[in-house]
């Protein structure tokens, strides 16, 4: 009994050792594997850091582009701006003068229709 007894342990130390080393090379594979999904996710989340990295750069450049534009639209509004003011002011000055001739014309002749009315008189 005791043959049967340690060739039954024998048997188990044997299955144990087998299991043991079949569990040992899972677990290397498994960890090849891990090693090897860790550098594809490092390097597609690099490619992702340089992808978001030119989108920034892009709306950067955009976002200067606009204001350039925005700056030469304001400069052109004030441009037009100034130059409707001028016009309006050049404007506002004949526009004064042909008053002021008007007002100068019936002055004359309200003098002349005066003298003419004295000179009626006296006669």
């Amino acid at each position: 009994m005791k043959k049967v007894i340690l060739g039954s342990l024998a048997i188990l130390a044997l299955s144990m050792s087998i299991s043991c080393r079949e569990t040992a090379d899972k677990a290397k594979s498994a960890t090849e594997e891990a090693g090897t999904a860790l550098e594809e996710a490092g390097e597609s989340l690099k490619e992702a850091g340089e992808e978001l990295e030119e989108a920034g750069e892009g709306a950067m450049d955009a976002a200067k582009e606009a204001s350039e534009n925005a700056m030469e639209a304001a400069e052109d509004a004030a441009e037009t701006v100034k130059e409707a003011g001028e016009k309006t002011m050049d404007a506002a000055k004949e526009a004064g003068n042909d008053v002021k001739d008007a007002a100068n014309d019936a002055a004359d002749k309200a003098a002349k229709k005066a003298d003419e009315i004295e000179k009626a008189v006296k006669n």
